[in-house]
């Protein structure tokens, strides 16, 4: 009996082949993080210049289930460094501003030198780690470019979506780990150690864009060490405006 179950096992070895397993194929990480570069917009998405985002966010604390705060009104505005380099420093101009019926939770910019928020400018060194904690995906569109480095992970999977897993190493050393939809090659998950833990981000709910093509990710979870620390709702999407650098300037300059 002993011996028809060994050879029954070694049937299905024949008939299921590893080479068969879905998603296991000869794709690098620069294949899969190339296919993702077009998924998103091709040069057009990679080269931008700046991109405006509003829409809704909510905040989490450290304890309890109940949202820290919403912010009704939530606005991102982001000028793109082309020779980016730095997976998570500080990098082109950003402006972030989040409000409750028109009063301020909290406001964070870059104008390309200095960091601040409401309360003035920001230290050095408590700017940098605060954007070593939060930037990281614009990195992906400088992959293939002299320095960065590919490796291809073992497939994952996020509901019923399957991964193809990307780390992604730039030239200063930083990784960056990326989920890559193996259906429509949108960039699904995005990871990266931080100061504040392993942070996570989960993008859903996109929509494509024409000119420049453009998909846009609607909701965007984040995570530091596994607790879920907010969600953003992004409802508008402005690509390659003309904006405005006084928009980045320290409050008073």
């Amino acid at each position: 009996m002993q011996k028809l179950w060994f050879l029954a096992l070694i049937a299905m070895a024949i008939v299921f082949p590893v080479e068969d397993v879905r998603g296991q194929s000869d794709l690098t990480g620069e294949d899969i993080l190339a296919l993702a570069r077009e998924a998103a917009g091709g040069d057009g998405w990679a080269n931008a210049r700046s991109l405006t985002l509003s829409g809704h966010a909510i905040f989490y604390g450290n304890k309890g289930h109940l949202p820290r705060s919403i912010a009704n009104d939530y606005r991102m505005w982001r000028i793109f460094d082309p020779e980016r380099n730095d997976a998570h420093g500080a990098n082109g101009k950003v402006r972030i501003i989040a409000q409750s019926k028109g009063e301020r939770i909290f406001e964070v910019g870059f104008d390309g030198k200095t960091t601040w928020t409401e309360r003035g400018i920001t230290p050095k060194a408590e700017a940098d780690a605060f954007w070593a904690s939060n930037f990281g995906f614009g990195i992906i569109r400088q992959a293939g470019k002299p320095g960065f480095v590919t490796s291809r992970l073992a497939n994952d999977k996020i509901g019923k979506h399957d991964l193809y897993m990307v780390e992604l190493v730039d030239p200063s050393g930083g990784k960056t780990l990326f989920g890559v939809d193996q259906d429509n090659h949108a960039i699904r998950t995005m990871g990266f150690r931080t100061s504040r833990g392993w942070h996570f981000r989960t993008y859903d709910d996109f929509v494509e864009l024409d000119n420049p093509r453009w998909l846009q990710a609607r909701h965007v979870t984040l995570y530091y060490d596994g607790r879920k620390s907010n969600e953003v709702f992004w409802t508008e999407t402005k690509v390659n405006e003309d904006l405005d650098q006084k928009l980045f300037a320290p409050p008073g300059r």
